[in-house]
């Protein structure tokens, strides 16, 4: 008889353990119990199981199989499907493992992306809220509204696997998990469309207190941009030095310990604790939380995406110009990944006392509209000047939704953005500022209208009188008999007041391109 050491069995249990677990079919990380799937388009399905398996999706009637590759990953794409509120199971299983898994509750609607930082993942929970909190949870009982929050993680190389869960809108759901729960922005978007299309509506949030636009962007998108590669590269050798101290910090650690057990042992006082280095690049590294929450999402179907962002790099002059390329870099990106022709719409930073970087951060952000399906909800009106996280996240959220309603959907709405400049031309001794989006007739609100500023060729700016004419603003002062330049709301925290006929203020701009004073700059 074939002798066989306990030893040898106990590998050998282990072996089989660990090749049938591989071989267990298993879906992405998105789909699990309450996924909502994105209406009339096609559905990417993916998952693992063993090399060379066999693998077929069952949904709704459809049933799609696909072959694993050698690293064992597979992908069916089930056919565009109707709208659904009917809960129904989806199956994957293995035609040569007799191996499956199954997902409930699974409805078929609209899915949007959210992503950014704080004001985006803001939430409902004590030591975050938002307008009217408690009657805002109290109200929250749409099980046909749901978000699945994406576990917060940065990784130097994109993930395949990603954590979170569906949660249907209720109070216990949006405060799950304390401050890392549901973003209350997502939430109202979500709840503007479901009431307007009578769908379900699901938001897969990203985001990320703190954390800079070059993090959320892929690595290879940034290389190939000239002034985003000299950035990347400029903090590789940062990043390398603090893995450096981060190596030697952990085995001054490692003896620290064995020296303080000692010392516990002999009961005599332990040696200082080495101090952890300060990591200098903290949440600036690039592509870091693209890797660890968006790749994870790459290819889930979606209607759109949504962006609140721009407060980590409004810090210095330099780094609110670099955005005007990294923002249509960040879309093009999305883009590639979600396909040509994903809309995208973000939140203009509202008004806020802070440095010079805020106001081009913002401009760049006006000026990112020239990429085709793109958005902006203007939100220079309903900021806190104090507080760099403003409570009224449901009209931010109402904003995005009259943005998606009309360009997305085709629907009818009062307006589908505020004013915004559309051309500039000297007359006399006044210049004239054309607007498109005057929806209902430009307007001043709450008194005549203010926050025009007008300069010569001196670039002298002077305090300006506006007078609204049919979708026109003509600007003027007797300090200025020839003039050059406008500027409108060009503070962090400006006192301006020019609104459409449907209520939505206009963006800040200027129609110079002169360069600011460089030793204004300072970080927030």
């Amino acid at each position: 008889m074939l002798q066989i050491s306990p030893r040898r069995i106990l590998f050998l249990c282990g072996w089989w353990i660990a090749s049938n677990a591989a071989a267990d079919v298993k879906l992405a990380g998105l789909f699990v119990d309450h996924a909502i799937l994105q209406r009339d388009k096609p559905v990417p399905v993916w998952g693992w199981s063993a090399p060379g398996d066999t693998v077929a999706v069952e949904f709704a009637g459809q049933t799609k199989s696909a072959t694993t590759d050698p690293t064992g990953r597979w992908k069916v794409t089930l056919d565009p499907m109707p709208t659904s509120t009917e809960p129904r199971e989806l199956v994957a299983h293995s035609k040569t493992q007799n191996d499956q898994t199954k997902i409930a509750d699974v409805l078929v609607g609209e899915v949007w992306f959210a992503s950014g930082q704080s004001n985006m993942h803001w939430t409902f929970a004590p030591g975050h809220s938002v307008l009217n909190n408690e009657e805002e949870l109290e109200s929250a009982r749409d099980p046909l509204v749901r978000q699945f929050t994406v576990t917060r993680r940065q990784s130097p190389e994109p993930l395949s696997s990603l954590g979170g869960e569906w949660r249907p809108c209720t109070r216990p759901n949006l405060l799950k998990n304390g401050q890392y729960g549901d973003s209350a922005l997502a939430y109202f978007f979500a709840r503007e469309l479901r009431r307007s299309l009578d769908v379900p509506v699901g938001i897969i949030n990203a985001s990320m207190g703190g954390v800079s636009i070059e993090s959320w962007t892929s690595e290879p998108a940034q290389l190939a941009e000239p002034e985003l590669r000299a950035m990347v590269e400029s903090r590789k050798p940062i990043q390398a030095a603090y893995e450096k101290e981060i190596a030697a910090y952990n085995e001054k650690m490692a003896e620290w310990k064995q020296s303080a057990a000692a010392a516990k042992a002999s009961q005599t006082p332990p040696p200082a604790e080495p101090k952890k280095p300060r990591d200098p690049l903290n949440y600036h590294r690039p592509a870091v939380y693209f890797n660890g929450m968006i790749a994870p999402v790459i290819p889930y179907a979606i209607r759109g995406a949504l962006w609140y962002q721009g407060e980590a790099n409004s810090r210095s002059i330099e780094s609110g110009l670099l955005y005007r390329k990294q923002l249509p870099i960040l879309i093009e990106d999305w883009r590639t990944h979600w396909g040509k022709e994903l809309p995208v719409a973000w939140v203009q930073l509202p008004n806020y006392t802070a440095g010079p970087g805020w106001l081009l951060v913002r401009e760049a952000m006006l000026l990112s509209l020239s990429v085709p399906r793109t958005g902006m909800a203007v939100a220079i009106d309903i900021g806190d000047p104090t507080d760099i996280h403003p409570k009224n996240k449901q009209e931010v959220a109402r904003r995005l939704s009259l943005w998606a309603l009309g360009e997305v959907y085709g629907r009818s709405v009062p307006a589908t953005s505020g004013p915004l400049p559309a051309g500039h031309e000297v007359r006399g001794n006044a210049m004239v500022v054309n607007f498109k989006n005057a929806n209902g007739g430009l307007q001043a609100k709450n008194g005549e209208l203010r926050g025009f500023q007008i300069a010569g060729d001196d670039r002298q700016w002077k305090p300006a009188s506006a007078k609204i004419e049919g979708d026109k603003v003509m600007i003027s002062s007797s300090e200025v008999p020839t003039p050059a330049a406008v500027r409108y709301a060009w503070e962090s925290n400006p006192d301006c007041n020019l609104f459409n006929g449907a209520g939505l203020p206009a963006s800040p701009f200027r129609t110079d391109d002169w360069p600011l004073d460089l030793t204004k700059a300072k970080a927030r």
